[in-house]
């Protein structure tokens, strides 16, 4: 019997199975913010277990408030700064030089196919892009993944989703997974990894593959992942050009973690996408989802543009088509925070940041801030914003605050027109 890409994954990096279905995986990286692992930095002190396993593959970032808003969350990162020091860990990306981790980590190649991956953050999902097996953990896990470089999982049973037919013009990766989600619910692929594949998805670049692998844990699943290729190749090569000789030679190494013909899938849905049209969420929940056209005209008061999801600079170029020469409504407020320093840089570079100043956004630095109601974008009791972030929990952006999430595209009309709208990049 063939297998899956977790399965071949797993193979390569077990160390241990300490039971039947559970299994101890060696880890390539451990990705670390200010916000969950200052606790795990805490608790292995009260231990007296201050160390890591590998300060080489141990990336570090403060991100999610940045820089910080109060006491408490400079003492986050005051604790995550100095055990970074303490510890030689070279790979510490501080207020300046950093982004948001499931853009930057990426950005700076610290991921590559085969690998595994955990982070305390339920969307480090997104890196399975690359072909990597990527887990969100708790605060337990992630102390056992510094201090001993390993990770305990059940055996990765695996749904494949097969995105078939020709994406419209004007509709993009953030309206295909959420038509994904809205189709098999937020519980449809717990527990599981959701394997991406099909000809729409061989056509995608890594930017938009990452959005894809993102919202993998608003289905419920572990982890996203998409088989890798040329294009993760091309997207890699200046990272790893040392290794290999050609672009080629390292397809083919890379080839070892493509899934068998006759791996066997928990479930297998084919999803065809050539009707798709623009989408949005409604409610509280991510598979409460509808086409743009359905809530046309419903009013909102912040827009914002930014996060792990969609903050790089494809979104950034996609919403700037939509805005150029425009201004956004009297009645909105709209924001962008682009994901990392080397996506702003280049949104300079283009004239993107002029087109969305000129269009009357307010930019700021890149921060997770505003998509999980900490700062940078705050909504008040009762506001509603059209986000390009990934969760529409009430109260995520604020308490009694609505979330709308969006594509970037979708985003920019509807700044425009004050109201949720369709952008003139999609006809109907």
């Amino acid at each position: 019997m063939g297998k899956t890409i977790a399965q071949k994954i797993f193979d390569d990096h077990r160390v241990g199975t300490p039971d039947t279905d559970v299994h101890v995986i060696r880890l390539d990286a451990v990705f670390c913010h200010e916000i969950t692992t200052p606790p795990a930095i805490v608790d292995l002190q009260q231990r007296c277990k201050d160390r890591v396993f590998d300060p080489a593959r141990i990336k570090v970032v403060i991100d999610h408030v940045s820089p910080a808003k109060d006491s408490k969350t400079a003492l986050q990162g005051m604790i995550l700064r100095e055990w970074a020091r303490r510890h030689g860990i070279v790979d510490f990306f501080d207020i300046g030089t950093n982004g948001v981790c499931h853009a930057l980590f990426p950005e700076k190649g610290f991921v590559r196919p085969g690998y595994t991956v955990i982070m305390g953050d339920s969307h480090t999902c997104t890196h399975g892009a690359f072909g990597a097996f990527a887990a969100g953990v708790g605060t337990t896990d992630l102390e056992v993944g510094i201090l001993k470089g390993v990770c305990a999982f059940r055996t990765p049973e695996t749904i494949r989703i097969n995105i078939t037919g020709t994406l419209p013009d004007g509709v993009f990766a953030k309206d295909v997974i959420l038509s994904v989600i809205g189709r098999i619910g937020v519980n449809g692929a717990t527990n599981k990894v959701i394997e991406f594949a099909g000809l729409v998805v061989d056509a995608m670049d890594m930017e938009a593959r990452m959005t894809l692998c993102n919202m993998a844990i608003e289905a419920g699943g572990t982890c996203g992942i998409c088989a890798p290729d040329r294009i993760t190749v091309d997207y890699l090569w200046p990272f790893i050009k040392d290794k290999y000789e050609s672009p080629d030679e390292a397809l083919a190494a890379f080839s070892k973690y493509l899934p068998d013909s006759d791996a066997s899938y928990d479930q297998t849905i084919d999803h065809n996408v050539s009707n798709l049209t623009p989408m949005v969420t409604f409610g509280y929940k991510p598979d409460n989802v509808k086409p743009v056209s359905e809530m046309a005209g419903t009013p909102v008061d912040q827009v914002y543009i930014g996060s792990c999801t969609n903050a790089r600079i494809s979104d950034l170029r996609i919403a700037a088509r939509v805005l150029a020469g425009k201004r956004i409504s009297d009645t909105v407020r709209a924001i962008l925070s682009p994901a990392t320093p080397k996506v702003y840089n280049q949104a300079l570079e283009e004239g993107l940041i002029k087109t969305f100043m000129d269009a009357g956004f307010c930019v700021t630095n890149p921060t997770c801030g505003a998509c999980l109601g900490m700062s940078n974008g705050v909504l008040a009791n009762g506001e509603v914003c059209a986000a390009t972030t990934n969760r529409n929990f009430n109260g995520r952006m604020g308490k009694g605050g609505m979330v709308h999430l969006v594509s970037p595209a979708t985003a920019a009309a509807t700044a425009i027109a004050g109201t949720i709208a369709n952008s003139p990049l999609y006809t109907e």
